[in-house]
């Protein structure tokens, strides 16, 4: 008998989908699990005909709700340094991922699992989706990179309301403060993904990754490197083929056809 997996694994149409899949603690994070998802994104990354991957969670309750809390007990400074620096590792891994990242909120995301999320590149939520950053009503602070990019992405003042408070919002509320891409009913939410996806699939794969890495890395680069590392990425993507291939297809108006190239 092999290791159980925690997590469900497919591909469909050139999409990776990834599904939590611990339900009966509602898709919890423990230590087990992110090794095995260390092992995923390795299997991605050698992947090169993949064009996105999808994050959810198993059944209708849960994204992620939060670390697992039996872990949590043991945990003392050795520990928690190691633990969240293999997090953090992991996330950094989605966040930089070549290909977009779809985060596919079925319900809760809280604590580690808005940290999750927050490292996709889109989350489209369900409408029972609801986030905390729980983790100041354990006596902890977010590890796994919660305080950096929620700050990055809602802003100071809101993020320090959500870290500080540990209150639950909704969907539509976090909608509003920029966390979401877009809220849809429950039964609706991997039918839009499944447009999400279509929509990359159809766009130039190299010109894709070239953009993300100019906003990911940019924002940590400070706005002259950013500038600089843009106008790199911009050159290096008149180099390829379905650069000449998008300008001829503009100007004989046409559909063009990308490859990759």
């Amino acid at each position: 008998m092999g290791e159980e997996l925690l997590y469900l694994y497919n591909i469909q149409e050139d999409i990776a989908y990834i599904t939590i899949n611990r339900p009966e603690v509602r898709n919890a994070l423990n230590n087990k699990l992110v090794e095995q998802l260390h092992e995923v994104f390795d299997r991605i990354e050698e992947d090169s005909n993949l064009r996105a991957v999808v994050i959810t969670g198993a059944g209708d309750k849960a994204f992620m709700a939060g670390a697992d809390i039996n872990e949590l007990v043991e945990r003392d400074a050795i520990l928690g340094r190691k633990q969240t620096k293999r997090r953090q590792e992991l996330f950094n891994r989605i966040e930089n991922l070549d290909i977009p990242v779809i985060a596919a909120i079925n319900g809760v995301a809280v604590g580690a699992g808005l940290e999750l999320a927050l490292s996709c590149t889109f989350r489209i939520a369900s409408e029972n989706a609801k986030f905390a950053a729980s983790e100041v009503k354990l006596g902890i602070i977010p590890g796994a990179g919660g305080t950096q990019r929620l700050t990055s992405t809602i802003g100071r003042t809101k993020a320090l309301e959500m870290i500080l408070l540990g209150e639950m919002i909704d969907a539509q509320e976090a909608l509003k403060l920029g966390l979401l891409n877009k809220v849809v009913p429950l039964e609706s939410l991997m039918i839009e993904v499944k447009e999400w996806t279509e929509k990359i699939k159809a766009l130039p794969k190299l010109a894709i990754q070239y953009a993300k890495e100019a906003v990911i890395r940019g924002n940590s680069l400070g706005r002259e490197m950013g500038f600089a590392h843009e106008s790199y990425l911009h050159a290096l993507s008149c180099t390829t083929e379905d650069k000449k291939e998008g300008v001829t297809a503009f100007l004989e108006k046409r559909k063009p056809q990308f490859k990759g190239k």
